[in-house]
Parts: C-alpha cells; structure tokens; sequence
C-alpha cells in the first residue's frame, strides 16, 4: 500500500471524526461528521472507490496504532531478549502492565477500531454495482485479512475476546472462547485465499496483501493454536539464557548463557484445540507459500529474499514482506516511532553520529547465540556506537565512541568486515561489562530510510516475513514427526545469512547439554531458537514464548534484571494482558478481567 499516493484520497475515513469512540467498547463504532458522511453517496461506486475504502482500512494500522508511539511497544518491550532504558520500557517494560495501561489498551483500541471500519467498508463495497467483480473480490479479501489479524493479535494478548459483527450490540458484546475466536480466523482467512490476488498477478499492487500473504498467516494461526495447546505430557525445549553478569569482588563481566531445560505448558483456554489437525493445516498452508515447486500455489516461488538487500530502502515491497505497515517520509501524522526507538535519529544523512533515540535493542544472551559467520550480527548488529554526548573531543582532541560487544574476540572479527575501531580522529571504547542501556546488540533492520535526521522516518513494520512462514512450516513439519523436512527448511533461513547449517547430533552438542532431549524436543528447540535470530527486532518472541508455555521460564530464568537493569521477573498474571478500565466499565457482558488484573 502506498500512502503517500493514497492517503489524499482518503481523507475523510481516516480520523474518528465528529463524536469519535463510543468509551472504549470492543466493538464500538466510529461516529462519522454527519455534515460529511463517509458513504459511497461520497467516496462513489467504482474501482477507484473499492480501493478507498480498502485504503481506509490500513490507515488504522498506521493512525490509531503506530503514530502515537504506543506500537510496537506492546508487542514487543515484554521479552527476554529485549532491553533498553529504564525510563522507555517503565512500567509496562517490567511486567506492570496496569501501570502503564494505554500501552495494553492501545492493542484493544487499535485492534477493535480497525475490525469496525472493516465491517463498515465491506458493507459499503458489496452495495457497489459498477466496481468490477474482480477489484471488489480482491478488495473483500483484503478485508478479510485485516480484522484476522487483528483478531489474532488480540486472543494472543488477551485471551477469550469478543467477536465482532453486525448485528451486535456494540456496548455488550461478550468475551467468546479461545477456539470460536480461532474458527473465526481460520474462516476469514480461508476465504482470504480464495479472493486474494496473487503476488504475481497483474492487478496486484506492491505493499498490499496478497493470497500468499492469507495462506502465511493462516500457517502461523493454526501453529499457534497447536503449540498452545500442547503440554498434556511430558515434552520440553531447551533455551539458552541466564543472568547477564557474573559479579566477583564488585567487578562485571558477561556471563554465559547456558541451555535452559524447560517443560512445554498447555496455555489456558485451548483445551478444545486439535493439536494434529492444526499443525496438519499448518504445514499444508505453509507448504503453499515456501514450496518452489508446483505445489507452492502462492508467491513468487517461495524464494527467500537475499540478505544483502532483505532491509533495504529499496526492497521493502519484496515478496518477503507478506504484510508491512507502511508510511511515507516526514509525515507528522501518518508516521512510527520505528527508526526512532531502533535506530535514532542522526545529525546528517550521512553520519551514523547519533542526536536522540537508538535505545531499544536485544540483550548479550541473545547475541550469543549466533555463530561468528552469521551476518545477521556481523551486518545486521551496530557495532559501533556514537552519540553526541560521546563524540565530544577529549583533551587530545579525540572524538569518542563506544563499540558492542565489550570484547577483544569481537573486535578481532569486526576488522575483516569493517574499518579499524581506531580511526584517525575518533576512539572506539567500551564500558567493559558493566549494566548499561547503551551496550546493547542494536539492530540495523531498520537502518535504510529516505532520512535518518527525522523522527518521522519512513521505516515499516514487518509484521509477517517469508522466513517466519519457512519456519512455522519447519516447526510444523517436526511436530508431525517429518523431521528430515523440518530441518531442510531450518536450514534455508540459516543458509541465507551464511550461518552453519547443523546435524542433529551437531544441534545435540550445542543445545543439549546432557538433558537428553529427543530429537523432536531437540529439532523443536532449535527451530524456536532460529525465530528468536531471525525475527529479533520485529515483534514476535514474547508471543512465541506465551505459545509454548515456557514465558514465565524463560523470563525468571533471567535472574531479576538484565543487561540495561530492566527487570524481567514475572507473575502468572503477566501471562495475559489487562482489559482497558473502559472496556470493564461500559461492557455489560464482561463482568471479570483476566486473572491478576483489576
């Protein structure tokens, strides 16, 4: 979707206009100027107009989501890996998701405020009698994918929700089971598939969703629900983490992540999944988009895009991003906090000389867990760091700087790939191992804009990549005892940022440490693994976590704080978020918030 070209021909969809939210309620209606209704009498009854409404639609993502800060935030900030200052990731960041309650509620809001204005353009689309059959068909289905992901981010986050349609009442709308709110996924995106045009097909627009892009999702929702519910026996993965430092005398130093043994708990309220059926479906929708041969139905042949131009400016309507959120450059309005909070926002287009931002990045566990080879820390980590603040000529009249990590084995490999740390005019140093929010594994996903000196820069989004599909499908694959299969496509994703590609007895002396895992546990726990590498940065491993039902585990395996001082001890409570105050207030039908929460 381009907005910079569309978003003018919107404008009257894209504010909650006139009255604005009927409180919070999950299924409320956005109240449009009565002087200036939002009708087809207005937008008209053509192709053109189909594709209004359609752009109406993503707008919510970027206007009631992104652009005031709150995402991804909530997708993001609550995982092990993560980190940043204390004062970004507050009260939210450390498990007290009451504390900073916007941050959840943004997800409803967001979430529930999009599915309306889905439901509203699809009425307005099916009234039409001159778009043509195919524009609208397509149109519908873009829709369709719409509200499934909002409504899969939402039973991830809180559990049973309220399923919304027309001809219920706004204000009482009850909270339905795990599995109804699942069916509804699996329906709207089944029928996605079937309206979707193709990525390859003329009429398809870059930006948009396609069929592939439904099929993909429809392989990570039945994955999901299937995972979820596993835990009935006795079935473990491993995971490698730990405390960050090792203290002796007062000093710091990193400590070494070890393999975690951790037993797969089924998450409440998908007791009445089918854990067969759906990883069955899982591997026959995934085998759909990552398949190169005839029975890859949708994409452009299941080809991973290659690293060298996966992040950048110019590729980012590649096949390999199946759904973004987009935005133009320098908007104040239609914009994200993304290249801000990731990578900052710097003092000319040229100089990585940082002026604000930058803060949010993945710890040293998880930097460990990569090979030296691997360029998705050698390219896709900043190992150099400059800030105004360190930039300042000392008494010699050396610039400074500080370099990740804080060791003499990094510094040995950085010198083949990138010039020496001491350059002529500016010093590269570091702390050394001491708790500290700027000595973090800061990722350069996001690097590639059209101007990093704004904090309106036009990074997107990624909520759903090819690489994630070739590795639900691989996790599929391996839950249904197809191991061989499972780790070809494991070792696809590896294989594209040049990372070892292992044996299982190989994956056995690296993660196993004499737990004695079976080789589904032990395939299982390296293809989790591999998501937290290859999707770091991009919103997905506290709900991999939550899935699997080793949250708590992995979080308390931490040992209180990590790297930055953030703490990353939780609760049971913290297994689901909080419905909005609003929501309990004004909704007759939910009489009880999710367990640990008012």
């Amino acid at each position: 979707m381009n907005l910079k070209r569309l978003l003018s021909k919107v404008y009257l969809m894209l504010l909650p206009l006139g009255g604005g939210w009927v409180g919070l309620s999950s299924c409320s209606f956005i109240d449009e100027d009565l002087e200036g209704q939002t009708t087809n009498a207005v937008v008209g009854d053509s192709d053109e107009a189909v594709q209004t409404w359609v752009t109406g639609v993503y707008s919510k993502w970027v206007y009631d989501m992104f652009c005031w800060g709150y995402f991804p935030k909530v997708l993001e900030l609550d995982a092990d890996y993560i980190s940043g200052p204390t004062w970004l990731f507050k009260a939210f960041g450390v498990g007290n998701f009451e504390g900073e309650a916007e941050i959840c509620d943004a997800l409803w809001k967001g979430c529930y405020g999009l599915i309306e204005r889905a439901n509203y353009a699809e009425e307005q689309i099916l009234a039409m009698q001159h778009a043509d059959a195919a524009v609208k068909a397509n149109a519908l289905g873009e829709l369709n994918f719409h509200r499934a992901m909002a409504y899969f981010l939402l039973v991830r986050a809180y559990g049973p929700v309220p399923l919304c349609k027309r001809g219920v009442d706004p204000l009482n709308n009850p909270r339905v089971g795990v599995d109804q709110v699942y069916a509804e996924i699996f329906t709207l995106l089944e029928r996605a598939t079937t309206q979707l045009y193709k990525n390859t097909d003329s009429r398809f627009e870059p930006g948009h969703v396609s069929a592939g892009s439904a099929a993909g999702l429809l392989a990570k929702a039945y994955a999901t629900a299937a995972s979820s519910a596993l835990g009935a026996a006795d079935t473990y993965v491993m995971v490698r983490t730990g405390r960050p430092y090792n203290v002796s005398g007062g000093a710091y130093s990193y400590a070494r992540p070890y393999a975690h043994k951790m037993k797969v708990q089924a998450v409440s309220g998908y007791e009445n999944i089918d854990i067969d059926d759906c990883y069955t479906k899982a591997a026959e929708w995934a085998s759909k988009v990552v398949k190169t041969d005839e029975l890859g139905v949708y994409g452009n042949g299941g080809e991973l895009c290659a690293y060298d131009q996966l992040w950048g400016l110019s590729n980012r309507y590649d096949s390999e991003f199946l759904f973004s959120v987009y935005v133009p450059n320098g908007d104040p309005k239609y914009k994200t906090s993304i290249h801000t909070n990731y990578e900052g926002i710097f003092t000319t287009a040229s100089c990585e000389l940082k002026a604000d931002g930058g803060w949010i990045g993945c710890t040293y566990n998880w930097y460990q867990l990569f090979d030296a080879s691997d360029r998705r820390i050698i390219d896709g980590v900043r190992h150099r760091l400059r800030t105004e603040g360190h930039a300042k000529p000392d008494a010699d009249g050396i610039q400074g700087g500080l370099y990740y990590p804080a060791d003499a084995t990094y510094k040995a490999l950085a010198e083949n790939h990138l010039p020496p740390f001491d350059q002529e005019g500016v010093k590269y140093w570091s702390f050394g191992g001491t708790p500290d929010d700027q000595l973090l594994a800061f990722t350069t996903k996001y690097m590639d804009v059209t101007d990093p000196t704004t904090g309106n820069a036009d990074s997107p989004w990624p909520f759903l990549r090819l690489a994630d599909i070739y590795l639900i499908y691989a996790e599929a694959e391996n839950e249904l005892d197809n191991a061989t299969e499972a780790l070809a496509y494991l070792q696809k994703v590896q294989a594209r940022s040049e990372a070892p590609l292992r044996t299982l007895a190989e994956l056995r002396t690296l993660l196993d440490e004499g737990s004695e895992l079976t080789d589904k546990e032990l395939l299982r726990s390296a293809i989790l693994e591999e998501r937290a590498k290859e999707l770091a940065c991009e919103g997905d491993r506290r709900w991999d976590l939550i899935r699997w039902g080793i949250y708590l585990s992995a979080m308390n395996a931490i040992e209180g704080n990590d790297d930055a001082g953030v703490s990353k001890s939780r609760l049971s409570r913290n297994l689901l978020f909080p419905l909005p105050a609003q929501e309990m207030n004004t909704n007759k039908a939910i009489t009880e918030n999710n367990p640990g929460w008012k």
